[in-house]
């Protein structure tokens, strides 16, 4: 497992394996003084792959949305919506100049995630996946709010409904026999980030007995569920 990280570190949760620092790095042309841009995380990834036949996980942390600069979350190529808010300091722009220069930021993180899935489909020697989500939202005006971490008894759902994504190369789902039909009905009911571990664990098929069936968002929807044991009390699996 490799941990690459272009944010302020894993806080220890990649302690015990490769972490990989891409946040203060100056390599052409993804940085520059301050920052550096998401697809710098996808430079070489094939150095981090091992020989084929055995599992590989790559983390990539991204810095993503993070305001309030969000100018230097993407390439100027990347501002689609315009004018932008060209500065740090959200008071000296209007609400509309915020909301361009966020938007482009979700722009650059598509194209950085589809460039992650050309990357893993290119791999033919590999039965790839991809799961990716947000680790919060963010205010932009609305509500008078801006940013993000408000408490949670009154965070607005700006901040608090994040996207999940879930890419799975052709060669997995034959091996695994997944049901695209099963996951998406699983889709739009209320879930939390404990879901994502869990899930994780269940595509990338770790044997752990950690691991709860109740809290994989794809469990029941292929052949290749974890059969550890669980601990008595474990949250039931969703209904397909």
């Amino acid at each position: 497992m490799v941990w690459r990280d272009n944010n302020t570190g894993s806080k220890s949760i990649a302690d015990r394996v490769i972490e990989e620092d891409f946040a203060h790095r100056q390599d052409q042309p993804w940085c520059n003084s301050d920052s550096c841009h998401d697809e710098i995380l996808l430079e070489n990834l094939d150095l981090e792959l091992k020989p084929a036949g055995v599992d590989t996980v790559i983390v990539l942390h991204m810095l993503g949305s993070h305001g309030p600069a969000y100018y230097q979350r993407y390439p100027p190529s990347f501002a689609a919506f315009k004018p932008e808010c060209r500065s740090g300091e959200l008071s000296a722009c209007t609400p509309d100049e915020i909301r361009n220069t966020y938007d482009n930021t979700i722009r650059y993180t598509d194209h950085v995630l589809a460039r992650a899935i050309d990357w893993l489909e290119s791999r033919k020697d590999y039965r790839t996946a991809m799961l990716f989500a947000s680790d919060h939202g963010e205010s932009t005006g609305e509500h008078g709010l801006f940013l993000h971490g408000a408490p949670m008894f009154m965070a607005p759902d700006e901040q608090t409904h994040v996207p999940v994504l879930a890419w799975l190369s052709p060669d997995y789902q034959q091996s695994t026999r997944f049901d695209w039909s099963c996951a998406s009905r699983r889709g739009g009911r209320e879930v939390s980030h404990d879901y994502w571990f869990h899930t994780a664990l269940g595509l990338s098929r770790t044997r752990t007995s950690v691991y709860r069936s109740g809290l994989d968002l794809f469990y029941g929807c292929s052949d290749s569920d974890l059969m550890q044991a669980e601990s008595e009390g474990s949250p039931t699996a969703p209904p397909a």
